[in-house]
């Protein structure tokens, strides 16, 4: 099989990935700052970087994958004076609703979960060691800044022009350039968040955040960089990920991942999601109309790095395809699995080892459907077959996180557990009918449950439905 490559923004190209140690890869993923619900957006760069997780797990390396939380932040401090709670009870009331959000689209949890509050020291002794080293300054006010002049790799990692986009986005007076950016923000009062320090009370700006916990919870010692992979949504290019790596490089003489990896936007009408443009689709409300899987194979479909736009006429077009691989499995019945196809697992391997090619990927898995139907009409009754199938369906799961239902459920989704109850109260009276021979209650049944938009069929075990 062909080597893995993996796009890395920094380069710009396509790299054959080679591990800082043998075996091994170390990930880390930026996540969210947890002030409200998770949208589309943070359901699209998890369900990307579950994937490449995925794929190292199936290609025998020994992951290590972090992501982080934001429990602190002038988001978390307004909305906790919206709602008159603390900033922790807000942090922790949208980190769970975030977990539980992820967890209904089959992203796996993070190994190591750090939270910015909770890693304080790591940071303060990071500022510290950049004041020391005169990379870092204190202005009057007590805020700290980075000195960007200090560090000539600065924009090595985005290539933004300098004379057009290299701002920052925390503004200050006492700045030295534009480009400086903030380590440390020093306590403004009673409506603001602070914490003791050796350079004062006050909370870490946002960028040293990562930076601090992938030394304390994630970083090689004693290696050129710090981690093999760090990844994020491509909104966090710049500033954010330049940041990291200019604090990272300073503090550490190194760099701070090997490669690089953004997810690409996610629009929804054309226009970038966005909470000023009223757009910013909140995952949690998507859920109440399609299960987390079908979201999940929606979002999948669409290279990582590509923009996204969201369509719910494409949703259900998309669910089309997880449609056929269902139904491919509940031809199935209850055969346990035997073994895998190896060349499918190959095909499947190589093509996502590409970069995550998905469309390859897909098109392999829809190839295996058709040539499992194929087969299942040629020889109906045959077990091996049937075993080697469900190997195949169980891998899919396993590395793309669909598919993993029990196919009766998946077909009976949408329908409210009353209603089920209905149901089958009819398909035991239809039944019933059937066996005093009155066949013409039992078609009349079946033709009112048809109308409510339920498919009966008949098979040796019973009568199963499902929606149509």
């Amino acid at each position: 099989m062909k080597s893995l490559e993996i796009f890395d923004s920094a380069q710009k190209r396509k790299l054959s990935f080679s591990p800082i140690q043998p075996g091994k890869v170390k990930i880390y993923v930026c996540g969210p700052t947890v002030y409200d619900d998770a949208h589309l957006g943070h359901a699209r760069s998890s369900i990307a970087f579950d994937l490449w997780r995925r794929l190292f797990i199936a290609l025998g390396y020994e992951v290590t994958f972090v992501k982080n939380f934001t429990d602190i932040d002038d988001k978390i401090i307004k909305k906790s004076q919206e709602m008159q709670k603390t900033p922790e009870e807000i942090a922790q009331t949208y980190t769970q609703s975030y977990l539980q959000d992820m967890e209904a689209i089959n992203v796996m949890r993070a190994d190591i979960e750090p939270q910015a509050t909770q890693n304080l020291e790591a940071m303060q002794k990071m500022i510290a060691k950049l004041l020391d080293s005169h990379h870092a300054y204190q202005t009057s006010n007590g805020d700290i800044y980075l000195d960007s002049s200090k560090d000539q790799l600065y924009g090595n990692l985005s290539h933004r022009n300098e004379e057009l986009e290299l701002r920052s986005r925390i503004q200050g007076q006492e700045k030295k350039s534009e480009r400086d950016f903030a380590l440390w923000k020093a306590y403004k009062g009673s409506e603001d968040v602070g914490y003791e320090s050796p350079f004062g009370k006050g909370r870490p700006g946002w960028h040293i955040e990562c930076s601090a916990m992938i030394e304390e919870h994630l970083a090689y010692q004693n290696q050129d960089y710090a981690i093999d992979i760090h990844a994020g949504g491509a909104d966090l290019l710049f500033p954010h990920h330049e940041n990291e790596a200019c604090q990272t490089r300073c503090a550490t003489h190194r760099e701070l991942a090997k490669y690089w990896l953004h997810n690409g936007f996610v629009t929804i009408n054309g226009e970038k999601m966005s909470k000023s443009l009223g757009n910013s689709f909140f995952l949690k409300d998507i859920l109440k109309y399609y299960h987390g899987e079908i979201i999940r194979n929606y979002l999948l479909g669409t290279h990582y790095r590509s923009n996204f736009d969201f369509s719910e006429a494409d949703l259900l077009s998309s669910k089309k395809r997880l449609d056929k691989l269902y139904r491919l499995k509940k031809r199935l019945g209850s055969i346990s699995a035997g073994s895998l196809d190896l060349k499918f697992q190959n095909h499947l391997l190589e093509a996502l080892s590409d970069d995550l090619n998905i469309s390859l990927a897909l098109s392999i898995i829809e190839n295996m459907i058709k040539e499992g139907n194929e087969a299942l009409d040629q020889h109906p009754k045959d077990k091996a077959i049937k075993a080697t199938i469900q190997a195949n369906l169980d891998y899919i799961f396993k590395l793309l996180g669909i598919g993993g239902m029990d196919a009766i459920e998946y077909f009976q989704l949408g329908i409210t557990q009353e209603q089920k109850d209905e149901i089958c109260a009819k398909i035991s009276l239809r039944t019933q009918a059937k066996k005093n021979k009155n066949f013409a209650l039992a078609d009349s049944i079946r033709a009112e449950l048809e109308k409510q938009g339920i498919a009966l069929l008949d098979t040796a075990e019973g009568t199963i439905w499902e929606k149509i």
